[in-house]
């Protein structure tokens, strides 16, 4: 796997100067990106808000609980951070198509900064894909193939498909790029709390590149001595596909892959995510955990922050969610510590699943 290293020592940005940058999203930080500011391929990702939840902190036991609600990016998810910058690099290294196996919000990221950037986009989904993603990323002017089966057979059937072709890869961990975009969300909270926090992030983890980000981006604050101190990251997956916390739970560096997968939260089910090593580095380097949690407690979660804190987050956040509540349980958070959740998409790409788990219980 490759990835992106910088020698900060000549970074031309320091953390006084960021409140002189234009509020335009992932350029704001272009001092640390692979790229300057004029050749970005962007569509103003990125400066989310980062929602305060009194609420949560009372629930959690906390002094201050965050909501980062990354569904109010362009195509509304986080996968637009990663995006931007794969994509800008496929332009620059000269691509005609990208490419990628994706459990739906990628797929439409990918589409759109493709349609900016006046490339072609290839892309594989599994049948269970959100409507919303399958759609738009037709109407964004992708080539959309959806695979029977799961997200394990998408990818196969893109890895069939791109042999013989000069598709420009942007498959999790085949491009460095994603984790780069990503690990702006860090750069983001850390800001906004005027870099004195925070204490831990929870993130709903599928294939890692998320979570990865965020352990570069809390890597790279610290050479750069513009936070007092990592946050811990906690990884929470679904019990139904939780290879990488079942990992964590037995002490093992590297996941065995699910046989059978089974949950509800169709963009966190990768059975056998890429990158399982560096997100394990990156949750006990931190000082975090790896952990997974049951469908009927993430549901649960999600309708709890739609109904308490106004925040729209689909499954994923609900995992996050549900995650920080038995982080809490466990005596994991102290009192005066600040918490952020991230919320990885829309909760509307899910209405149906969230209305659903409300008519079960009768409501």
């Amino acid at each position: 796997m490759l990835e992106v290293t910088y020698d900060h020592s000549t970074v031309d940005l320091d953390r006084e100067a960021l409140p002189a940058q234009p509020l335009d999203g992932l350029a704001r930080y272009a001092g640390v990106l692979p790229f300057p500011r004029e050749t970005l391929v962007t569509l103003g990702e990125g400066t989310t808000p980062l929602v305060d939840a009194p609420g949560w902190a009372r629930r959690l036991g906390v002094e201050r609980v965050l909501i980062k609600d990354e569904g109010a990016n362009p195509t509304g998810s986080i996968a637009d951070r990663g995006a931007a910058l794969a994509v800008t690099a496929a332009k620059q290294h000269g691509a005609t198509t990208v490419a990628l196996p994706s459990t739906g919000n990628a797929a439409q990221a990918t589409s759109a900064y493709a349609a900016r950037a006046g490339l072609d986009a290839e892309v594989f989904v599994p049948s269970r894909a959100g409507f919303d993603a399958k759609a738009m990323t037709n109407v964004h002017g992708g080539e959309l193939s959806v695979v029977g089966g799961r997200f394990d057979d998408a990818v196969t059937a893109f890895e069939d498909a791109r042999s013989g072709t000069s598709w420009y890869s942007l498959a999790a961990f085949e491009t460095p790029y994603r984790q780069e975009g990503a690990k702006t969300t860090l750069y983001e909270i850390a800001e906004r709390l005027d870099w004195g926090g925070p204490d831990h992030v929870v993130h709903p983890t599928g294939s890692g590149v998320g979570l990865v980000g965020l352990a570069r981006a809390a890597s790279e604050l610290d050479d750069l001595g513009w936070i007092d101190a990592v946050p811990a990251l906690h990884a929470v997956q679904p019990d139904g596909c939780g290879p990488i916390a079942e990992a964590f739970e037995n002490d093992r560096t590297e996941h065995e892959p699910v046989e059978h997968p089974d949950t509800i939260c169709g963009g966190l089910e990768i059975a056998d995510p890429p990158a399982s090593r560096l997100v394990l580095e990156a949750v006990r380097e931190s000082g975090g955990s790896a952990l997974a949690r049951p469908d009927s407690s993430i549901l649960e979660a999600a309708v709890e922050v739609a109904q308490t804190a106004g925040v729209e987050v689909g499954t994923a956040g609900g995992a996050a969610a549900s995650g920080a509540i038995e982080l809490a349980e466990r005596g994991v958070f102290d009192e005066d510590e600040t918490v952020v959740l991230v919320n990885p998409a829309a909760g509307n790409r899910e209405s149906d699943v969230l209305r659903s788990h409300l008519m079960s219980k009768g409501i």
